[in-house]
């Protein structure tokens, strides 16, 4: 099993398959309209445009799991990534990436790419972890918030997970190391 042995619908409702990427690198990630993450939607437009013709592909897929930060319909979600951040990369059906009704790739991603923890010298990184001990919900392999991205090689292959304080420009030589 591997990434390319998944399906999931678009933002516009169309089934694909995720084979329809293979041989590109893949980054994968959970998104939200209304979150302090959100402007990593304009960095990670500008990855997809730095690299799309190399090979890079963004895939976001929204979720309103994480503080409801994502509560529009699939047409509010297109409408306002388009508009506020000029998004052109593969958008998705809005999907729970955790609990029982997540999206079977989220769960192989985030088997194949553990949760390693928050950056303890990055402030947000600092404030996630605080928050989410509160809460209970530091443990386990569990996407932890909004924007949790994980790159793929050529081959489908989950190489590494960057949680949701990482910005997407940081991920840079990860990708061209890939392309």
């Amino acid at each position: 099993m591997g990434v390319y042995d998944f399906t999931a619908k678009t933002i516009r409702g169309d089934e694909i398959g995720l084979d329809k990427y293979e041989g590109s690198v893949l980054l994968v990630v959970n998104t939200a309209s209304k979150c302090g993450f959100t402007p990593q939607y304009a960095e990670l437009q500008k990855l997809y445009e730095r690299y799309k013709d190399r090979g890079l592909v963004v895939l976001g897929f929204p979720c309103n799991q994480f503080g409801a930060q994502e509560p529009g319909s699939n047409e509010e979600i297109h409408t306002f990534c388009q508009l506020n951040y000029g998004v052109t990369f593969p958008l998705f059906d809005k999907i729970d990436v955790n609990g029982p009704e997540r999206h079977p790739l989220f769960a192989y991603l985030t088997e194949q790419a553990p949760f390693e923890g928050f950056d303890p010298e990055s402030p947000r990184g600092g404030r996630l972890t605080s928050m989410l001990e509160r809460e209970g919900k530091l443990a386990g392999n569990d996407i932890k918030w909004n924007f949790t991205k994980f790159l793929v090689d050529r081959k489908g292959n989950v190489v590494g997970r960057f949680e949701s304080p990482v910005e997407p420009a940081d991920i840079a030589p990860a990708v061209e190391a890939l392309l």
